[in-house]
Parts: C-alpha cells; structure tokens; sequence
C-alpha cells in the first residue's frame, strides 16, 4: 500500500523539486559576500497566527514504531533533538493495532506535545465497493453507517484517552480526495458528514485532509454554518500545491475561531536516501517559511518522522532535512505568533519572524549562492542582542557568536544556501 502511495505521490511533487533544481543549476554566482537590496523590517505589534506547533506522523503499523531514544530524539528540545510539538498518529481500521500507537503518543505528550489521529478507512463492514470513473474496486463509507463510523472515532478517542493519551484532535478522512488506496469521499459526502455527524465527536475535529488543498473539498464546510460549526480544524496537505494556492481567502472569511492546519507532507520528493541532499534539503525551510507566511498555517506536519526521506534517518540521527525543520520547530513554540516581516527583502533571502515566552525568533533562508549582508530592524519592540543558529552545506544547527541590536537594527551575514535561526530575549 505504502510504495504505491509514495510513487503516486512523488509523480505530484517531482515537477516542483525539477523547477527548484533547475533554479540552482542556472544560478549565477556573484561575490563572494553581497548586501541585502533592502532592510527586513519585524514589526512585533502586527500579529498574525498563533503557532500550534510542527511535526510528523509515526506509523508503527507499516513502518515500525519509534524506539525510546528515536522518542527523545523527536520531542525533545535539548542539542540534536528535533523539538517536535506535535504527533499525528493512524487509526486503524483494526482495533486490535490501537494499542500499538499509545507508547510513542505517551512520550509525545511527556514532552509537552499535541498528538492528533487521522483514519485511512474505516471497519471494513462499514464500507462498500462502488464504480468510480469506471474503477469498480472503489471503497467508500456506507451512506447509512455514518453515525457509527463517528461512534468508531469515538471509540478510539475513549481507548487513547483510557491508555493515557489524551488527543488534540481527531480527521475524519486522510486524503478523502486522492484514495486509490484507501477511501474516497466527495465533496458532498463530506459536507453531509460534518453537518449531521461530525458533532457527536467528542474530540476536536478535522476536515476534509485534501491531499492538495483542493479548496473543493473545504469550500461547502466553510459555506454551511452547520457543517462549520462541527470543524474545529481545517486541515490539509500540500502535496504538489502551488505556494500561489497557499492563501485562502474563504478560510479568511468564514474561519473565525478555527484553526488552520498542514497536516502531512513530504517535500521536494521522497526518493531513497535524499534527505541529506544539500541544497535540496534547504527546500524544506522555503516551503515551511511559506506555508507559515503565504498559508498562515498554524501547525505544519512532515509524513513519516523517521525514514531515508525524513527529518530523522533511520538509524535515528538528525537529517539536513531534519535540521531544516528544526529552524522552526526547535524555536518558534507552541502558543507563539507570526508577526509581521519583510518576507523577500533580497532576491534568494527569505525571512519569518514570530514572538513568544518574551522573544523575538527571526528565521532567515538565503537560497542565493553567494553569502548576504542583511540589515533587520525591529519595530515595537526590543532586543539588546541576538543569538543566531545556522545550518548550511558544512554546519547543522551551529550557534553563532551573539550581535549585538543598536538602535533598534542588527547586521548579520547570511552564508551561501543556508537558513539562520536568530533568537533574541525582549525588553520589558
């Protein structure tokens, strides 16, 4: 099931890593060290979303469970640990495998982290066959099970509350839109869902989990109040979504009080062993920077958190792709707010800023090859120094000598394909 869903899933993304590939292969290199076209200015009273947190699913159903140490080395927030804050786990259509989610949810939760679930299908005496554009093995929910596949939801929130888990949130569906595999829902089953059943969760709920923010699918919930009222979460994926379709004016409109989440991806591809692939490993810090800014997205969650593709390799250890996310994760914590930053002030130099626990963190990429002299000038608020952590082709999250804010500004020097987490305490 699982490779045919990572071929599947890499022929969506594959065109993205081509075009970024293809951006660095043309890349001409300038001087050894230029400066910024213009100031990046952080404006601490403009306030955007609150960050729930970043993360990744463990599935110890198809690929194993994490060990102690992989545990630790996922949730902590100490030197070479990822500092995860949330956990997606799988319900499985099989009671009898629930229990094999509760020791990694456990620890997840120790550390401070949210753990939500997500089902790919439901029992099988509650789904049919049906044709689908002439696929005849299609799988879907039985119209008249409804509200006893949201008693099934129920049942494992109960048994993980029971083990000592108590879930953030629950989906109705994984990728209700994209289910070869697994089962589909339309638009309208979805609708009829969360209108007549999804309030009898006793759990937070997600919807609809697009696997590409088809907005097709979140569009009806968010135009029917019933349907709105029963969502607490918006959920979606950004597999081979464009960063053009990553704003929602709906959401915008008709979200008020819900949250906003990216529930799984993998990015720029999930081929064997690339997740120490440098600079295509900085991919992942640009795609998260604009999920944050151009999404406004509160939560932003990796597919697997261990493997050859991941942000932690399979012998457990840290991967660049892993140290990219960590930018964010390990910094910008739960209950912080985006603030508001000059997103591009340099052609390749790409920055988000947020505020929390009375700091300022600042996330800079510079994806240019040449090292950039960039000016930030904080605004509403101050610092008297920052603490900058780099990762690049040599470096994995290397703290630097702190700067030192004159007159509101700092000077730092972004090196070629790289992405600096700036840290500062604010003044009172």
């Amino acid at each position: 099931m699982h490779a045919t869903w990572s071929r599947l899933k890499k022929s969506v993304c594959g065109w993205l890593a081509g075009v970024t590939a293809l951006s660095i292969v043309l890349a001409v290199p300038g001087p050894a060290q230029v400066s910024a076209s213009s100031n990046a200015t952080i404006n601490l009273s403009a306030e955007k979303q609150v960050i729930r947190g970043f993360g990744g699913i463990n599935h110890p159903v198809w690929i194993g469970d994490l060990t102690k140490a992989q545990r630790e080395t996922a949730f902590g927030n100490g030197d070479n640990q990822l500092g995860f804050s949330i956990l997606r786990i799988h319900v499985d259509e099989d009671r009898n495998n629930w229990s094999k989610e509760v020791e990694t949810a456990k620890s997840a939760i120790a550390h401070g982290a949210i753990v939500f679930a997500s089902p790919w299908n439901p029992p099988s005496d509650m789904t049919e066959t049906f044709n689908r554009n002439g696929d005849t093995s299609a799988k879907r929910l039985r119209y008249d099970k409804y509200a006893d596949y949201a008693q099934y939801l129920n049942d494992f929130v109960t048994f993980m509350k029971n083990n000592g888990v108590d879930l953030y949130a629950i989906s109705v569906q994984n990728e209700p839109d994209y289910a070869h595999t697994w089962t589909w829902w339309t638009p309208e089953e979805m609708l009829r869902f969360m209108k007549e059943n999804a309030g009898s969760i006793n759990c937070r709920v997600i919807a609809p989990e697009s696997f590409q923010y088809l907005k097709n699918m979140s569009d009806p919930i968010l135009n029917d109040p019933q349907a709105l009222a029963n969502m607490d979460i918006l959920g979606t994926h950004l597999y081979g979504t464009q960063i053009s379709d990553f704003a929602y004016p709906l959401f915008k409109e008709k979200g008020a009080g819900k949250e906003l989440w990216m529930t799984e991806v993998y990015y720029p591809n999930s081929e064997a062993n690339s997740a120490d692939r440098w600079p295509e490993a900085l991919d992942v810090s640009y795609h998260i920077h604009n999920a944050m800014v151009e999404g406004d997205f509160e939560a932003y969650v990796w597919w697997y958190i261990r493997r050859q593709y991941g942000p932690m390799k399979e012998d457990g250890t840290i991967s660049k792709r892993g140290y990219n996310m960590a930018h964010f994760s390990k910094f910008v914590r739960p209950g912080y707010v985006r603030v508001d930053a000059t997103k591009n002030p340099d052609t390749n130099v790409y920055t988000s800023a947020y505020k929390g626990n009375n700091k300022v963190v600042i996330v800079a990429i510079n994806k240019g090859t040449s090292a950039v002299s960039q000016t930030f000038t904080l605004q509403n608020g101050k610092a008297s120094k920052v603490t900058p952590w780099v990762t690049d082709a040599s470096r994995n999250m290397t703290a630097g000598s702190s700067i030192k804010v004159k007159g509101g500004s700092f000077t730092a020097q972004l090196p070629a394909q790289s992405v600096t987490t700036f840290v500062g305490e604010l003044a009172h």
